[in-house]
């Protein structure tokens, strides 16, 4: 039977004030801090205070046996640290138990690797260092952001050091295989790709409250049964830390569920393992050959829930092309301004999908439409433009003068 390696991704994006044509090149404040402020802690209450509660007394039950993992943004940590310190703290309590292993991934949780290699690493070591400050964790798994993957990224996550990396088990990818082994990418030496399980993630992710499925209602032993019969060496769950109490409330019995779990899965004899207790256990027996950039978004699961329409592409571009100009300003401020509107949340609000998807996108959004998204991004765009521009000029003068 194979064991069980449980992680969930914990991220809060920086959302934009609507941001009109008359302010730009006079407010250089972007960001919706109260909205932001707002949203975090409502979340916090309905999913992150609770679940950390639950998932530490699961350890302590358990006597360490229930394991888990967390990536946790750098974007999510400073909100943390400016709004809700004691929701900082309950993470921190539930890492020092030392059964919850954190993963690295870009800390403004971007789409950097897409663009820039360089920017990429750059928001990586940001993230890996935020990790060391604040957990005293630096490490060995990486995931990049929305489960984005191929076979340069997982190579450029190996460059990096890391012993493993997580994707989404893509079906025209695995073309038959089972993602319940450990894959390799070709031309790596040791990296191991660990690939999510959609199906039984996605039944806990998504159909779990829909009374028109099937198996509901979803009970602990149920589910633990279907693990204990999956064929391979291990099962991955990969899902947003929100979907216990968030995305599926807590008259759901997501709560009840997630409580039992640990027990019901120990009780069938399967194992709880991290990420990389996956990579030191198993071999990495089957090659994961993907040559384009796949995700865990949308029923494509490519990249088009970020760069499918002209205003995401336009959006995407013009502010990675500002790399090099803020690289010469050497101003801090704006280089992290400019940094948090690479957040992938900015143009996935921007999607103009219809069906599920779309109506997946518009849930998260907090803007009218995907127009207003995009109007807000492109004005803050212009501002920081002339703010870059405005603070190479001084440089220049400086250097002048000197």
């Amino acid at each position: 039977m194979p064991d069980l390696c449980l992680y969930f991704q914990v991220h809060q994006p920086n959302r934009l004030i609507p941001y009109d044509f008359f302010r730009i090149g006079e407010h250089a404040y972007y960001e919706d801090e109260g909205l932001n402020g707002e949203i975090l802690s409502k979340v916090a209450e309905k999913c992150y205070l609770p679940a950390n509660a639950m998932f530490t007394k699961a350890i302590q039950e358990s006597r360490g046996r229930f394991r888990m993992a967390l990536s946790i943004s750098g974007t999510v940590i400073e909100q943390m640290q400016r709004h809700r310190p004691d929701v900082l703290r309950s993470f921190q309590d539930l890492v020092a138990t030392g059964n919850v292993e954190l993963l690295a991934e870009t800390y403004y949780h971007s789409l950097a690797f897409v663009h820039s290699k360089k920017e990429f690493e750059r928001q990586v070591e940001l993230h890996l260092d935020k990790l060391e400050e604040v957990f005293h964790i630096r490490p060995r798994i990486f995931r990049n952001t929305e489960l984005i993957y191929n076979n340069a990224i997982a190579a450029q996550a190996e460059t990096m050091g890391f012993d493993g990396i997580l994707a989404e088990g893509v079906p025209w990818v695995l073309n038959g295989q089972s993602p319940d082994y450990l894959y390799r990418a070709p031309q790596v030496c040791q990296l191991k790709t660990l690939l999510r399980n959609i199906e039984l993630s996605d039944d806990l992710g998504f159909r779990f409250s829909d009374r028109s499925w099937s198996e509901w209602p979803l009970t602990p032993e149920k589910f633990a049964g279907w693990i204990k019969r999956a064929p391979g060496d291990v099962v991955n769950l990969f899902l947003d830390y929100e979907s216990i109490g968030e995305h599926q409330g807590r008259d759901s019995g997501v709560f009840e569920f997630w409580e039992r779990l640990p027990d019901a899965v120990l009780d069938e004899d399967v194992k709880w393992v991290t990420p990389s207790e996956v990579v030191d256990l198993f071999r990495a027996s089957k090659e994961y050959d993907c040559h384009w950039p796949t995700s865990w978004a949308d029923a494509e699961r490519d990249l088009s829930a970020w760069m499918g329409n002209v205003m995401q592409q336009e959006a995407i571009a013009k502010i990675h092309k500002l790399e090099e100009e803020v690289l010469a300003a050497k101003d801090a401020e704006l280089s992290h301004a400019w940094a948090k509107m690479q957040t992938s949340d900015h143009f996935y609000w921007m999607s103009t999908k219809r069906g599920t998807d779309g109506s997946v996108h518009e849930y998260f959004s907090p803007y009218g439409s995907p127009y207003d998204a995009y109007m807000y991004f492109m004005n803050a765009l212009a501002d920081l433009q002339i703010r870059i521009r405005r603070s190479l000029e001084a440089r220049a003068m400086m250097d002048g003068g000197g």
